[in-house]
């Protein structure tokens, strides 16, 4: 991609995702994730509807009134953006991509821990780390994030969720707010997602296409895993084909389900051609 067409891109998904996350998702965010503890701010009189617990005896005792205690939220927090940039994020049935989608979540979740002053960091992968970006401030390094997210190759097109998952848990020695953003097409995952939930706050965001969940009868059709590269000539007219299908895919699904459920990670589903604002805003609130 030519620098001018990168550059116009960018700015077209900032200008959506930046908006979003100042009038939508900032405030959820926000009250969703919290900071790590409390900090002592300063201490002032006494007002009525005060939690008596609070009171500063010694300053109390000094002014021969009462006084009490103020704390602030710890806000600073580092957030992680691990994103599957395998092989099948490159398919669409309608007039985007999955890929497409998932730059759009990145970026809209990294300009919501902007406005709160969190640090966001990156790691592409596949079935290896295809790119780590240590966390930072600012829109800059944002605009760098999303820049890496449009235009980036990678050298593998399968998947391997468990090996992002180790190389977080090594790189990252703090409690992080951890979204996985992916198709999860994968498996074998369950060891090293329970290890991560441990330390951070895990949410995994499933982006699918209508056209993945069950095989249209379309005859004899050649198929190409985007992930292996191989070449088959599939008969989709043959209904235990159709059903096979379809039992992969809800296995994959089912196993995607009860692996973060059973770590305590957060899930959300959201197809390509429905609104994630309104999947990501209904799972804020649930938290």
């Amino acid at each position: 991609m030519e620098t001018k067409d990168l550059l116009k891109k960018v700015r077209k998904i900032e200008i959506k995702t930046r908006r979003l996350s100042d009038h939508i998702f900032s405030g959820e965010y926000h009250t969703s994730f919290k900071g790590r503890g409390m900090t002592f701010s300063e201490v002032r009189p006494y007002q009525y509807g005060d939690d008596i617990r609070a009171i500063d005896w010694n300053v109390t005792a000094r002014y021969n009134e009462a006084h009490v205690k103020v704390f602030e939220e710890e806000r600073e927090l580092t957030m992680m953006l691990m994103v599957d940039i395998s092989g099948s994020e490159s398919f669409g049935s309608k007039n985007q991509f999955k890929k497409d989608i998932v730059t759009e979540i990145a970026a809209t979740m990294a300009f919501s821990a902007t406005n709160n002053n969190d640090k966001i960091g990156l790691i592409l992968f596949s079935d290896q780390i295809e790119l780590y970006i240590p966390p930072k401030k600012g829109r800059s390094h944002v605009l760098r994030i999303i820049r890496e997210l449009i235009e980036f190759e990678p050298k593998s097109h399968k998947t391997d969720i468990a090996q992002a998952l180790k190389f977080l848990s090594s790189t990252q020695k703090k409690k992080a707010i951890v979204f996985v953003i992916s198709d999860f097409i994968s498996e074998d995952y369950e060891h090293t997602l329970k290890i991560a939930s441990k330390k951070h706050d895990i949410t995994g965001i499933r982006v699918y296409d209508i056209r993945e969940e069950k095989m249209p009868n379309l005859g004899m059709v050649s198929m190409l895993d985007a992930e292996t590269g191989e070449t088959q000539l599939i008969n989709t007219g043959s209904k235990s084909v159709r059903i096979n299908y379809e039992k992969y895919y809800q296995e994959k699904l089912k196993y995607f389900k009860e692996t973060f459920s059973k770590s305590g990670a957060g899930v959300v589903n959201t197809r390509v051609d429905e609104s994630y604002v309104t999947k990501l805003l209904g799972y804020f609130k649930s938290r």
